[in-house]
């Protein structure tokens, strides 16, 4: 059904544009002073049952928590508005929410354990590795996978603000010659994958489910966007999406903020106009991509996987155009290691760079995740001297790996313990934009709970190409992700014993994908023929490989 927008003057509502939404048009409720433009409180026949006063029970809960200030417009509502504020804060679980809030407070300005560096004995560096454990981990990991071990974890919960796009962010292409999102580049791997491990077991066919977490903001988009693209060629049944949480935001003393998100309206028969309300409601967040945790227990998809056999979970975010998704290389490091939890790391490009890196929290602690604003200059510069390398180097990618045992075990660990990072930020309240807080977890929280982990070196040219800012800015932007991307291709064809006729430049410039696609001519790798779909999409077959070759 097609939106028609009506645009109505008179009545105290002159220059408000109104989106009709209905096939047949709705009775409104409420009618307007005319040119003052005040609704008229007296309710219109069909407010009989209109709440007067807030219930007295759900305000002395509010009482009992200090947010009884949820009420004080109360008198100043119309009856829709108080029936709305009211649905509001009857959905929210007050007592679970209370507990995080004095928590997550309580915890600000403790002391914590001083960290020291990752022992090097607890990562497996690039350098050390040999080609005997890279195919021993490989076959181990393609066991697993073709045994229907392995699920796939997206956090796709963000949008594409800071690109410029209010789309989920899985939907933005970086600009290869092909058009890909970022949603297609990794369901292509997976198929990869499957055929991969299909192919080395012997089995007829092989799936792998990928569990996709949304956001309230993302979820619709995201779906219909998998639906009008048939899936990338994966089957509907092997994709399952869920959303992560919202959290109200508080004050600096804990209270909820209350907004005014936006206008309700209906329309009358003869299409005549009636603001219904103007809604009143806490303000909320999305919970952090750590909010993951207590989304899958929630929705009981940790169930799901069980039932499913799955003991593996690969973990991931969204905006990494080079993730190797259900890598049968770090899955078969991660059964040979018998660890709870492990991450894929990157050496830190230089002392200021803006990552969080691995520490281990007091002598003999767990290991977590520093972010850089909180570590000290003084540390962040440090050199192991018997190395060259920093002291605190190991770069947090989001590139994890959990048994589903963990999974369980951290989302009950999360809940008891309750503490959330707080991030001060301006939000959008009744009286404008106020300060507050913002109450977020995040996927690196779990560590501290794992009773073993291990850390798996990568390098960042071949599996970290992040899509965080829009072209223009320093670093982290489509351009930049769309460079390390062709770059790795070009050093796959090469490897295979292909060859380009024009190299793809060391940065960018003006049109450097149209000229690297242009450029590319014919390949004969090792023997094998290169098939060209088009000229705009090269394809190189490379066995062995956890790749999508088609740019």
């Amino acid at each position: 059904m097609s939106n028609a927008v009506i645009w109505m003057g008179g009545e105290g509502i002159e220059g408000i544009p109104v989106v009709c939404r209905h096939a047949t048009p709705q009775v409104g409720l409420f009618s307007f002073y005319a040119a003052s433009g005040n609704k008229m409180r007296e309710p219109m026949g069909i407010h009989s049952n209109a709440v007067a006063a807030p219930p007295q029970l759900l305000l002395e809960r509010l009482k009992d928590y200090g947010q009884e200030d949820s009420f004080a417009l109360w008198d100043e509502l119309s009856p829709e508005e108080r029936h709305l504020l009211l649905n509001d804060i009857q959905s929210l679980d007050l007592s679970r929410i209370d507990r995080i809030i004095r928590c997550s407070l309580r915890s600000q300005g403790l002391p914590v354990a001083a960290i020291e560096p990752v022992p090097e004995s607890w990562v497996s560096s690039v350098d050390e590795r040999t080609m005997e454990h890279r195919e021993r981990w490989w076959k181990m990991g393609l066991k697993a996978i073709a045994e229907g071990k392995l699920a796939v974890l997206l956090l796709s919960g963000g949008q594409g603000t800071r690109l410029g796009s209010s789309d989920p962010k899985g939907c933005f292409n970086i600009g290869l010659p092909s058009g890909k999102s970022l949603f297609q580049l990794q369901a292509e791997r997976i198929l990869c994958v499957q055929r991969l491990a299909a192919q080395a077991m012997n089995e007829g066919s092989v799936t792998i489910h990928w569990y996709i977490m949304t956001s309230p903001f993302t979820d619709d988009a995201t779906g219909k966007f998998f639906e009008s693209h048939k899936y990338f060629g994966l089957e509907a049944d092997q994709v399952t999406f869920f959303q992560q949480g919202t959290i109200p935001c508080i004050s600096k003393d804990g209270r909820y903020v209350m907004e005014t998100p936006f206008k309700h309206y209906r329309v009358e028969n003869s299409c005549k106009v009636m603001l219904i309300a103007e809604r009143i409601e806490v303000a909320k967040s999305p919970d952090g991509n750590g909010g993951v945790y207590t989304a899958l227990k929630s929705s009981r998809l940790l169930e799901d996987m069980a039932t499913r056999g799955i003991k593996y979970v690969d973990c991931y975010g969204v905006d990494n155009a080079l993730v190797r998704v259900a890598d049968p290389t770090f899955l078969g490091y991660f059964i040979d290691k018998g660890v709870a939890a492990a991450a894929k790391v990157v050496r830190k490009a230089y002392p200021q760079e803006k990552v969080g890196v691995f520490v281990r929290r007091g002598k003999g602690g767990p290991l977590t995740v520093v972010e850089y604003t909180e570590l000290d200059q003084s540390l962040a510069s440090a050199v192991n001297q018997q190395t060259g390398r920093l002291r605190f180097c190991w770069s947090n990618v989001c590139l994890h790996m959990f048994t589903l045992d963990f999974l369980n075990q951290v989302a009950n660990g999360l809940e008891k313990d309750s503490i959330y990072h707080l991030a001060e930020k301006k939000i959008p309240s009744i009286h404008g934009y106020t300060m507050g807080l913002k109450l977020e977890q995040f996927i690196f929280d779990a560590f501290p709970y794992a009773p073993s982990t291990a850390l798996f070196e990568v390098l960042r040219e071949e599996e970290f190409a992040p899509v965080k800012n829009a072209n223009g800015s320093n670093y982290d932007t489509p351009d930049s992700a769309r460079l390390l991307v062709l770059r790795l291709h070009t050093r796959w064809v090469v490897a295979a014993g292909g060859f380009l006729t024009h190299s793809v430049p060391l940065y960018s410039t003006g049109n450097f994908t149209v000229d690297f696609a242009c450029s590319v001519m014919a390949l004969l790798c090792g023997g094998l023929t290169a098939l060209f779909l088009c000229w705009r999409k090269p394809r190189v077959h490379m066995p062995g490989k956890n790749i999508s070759c088609t740019l």
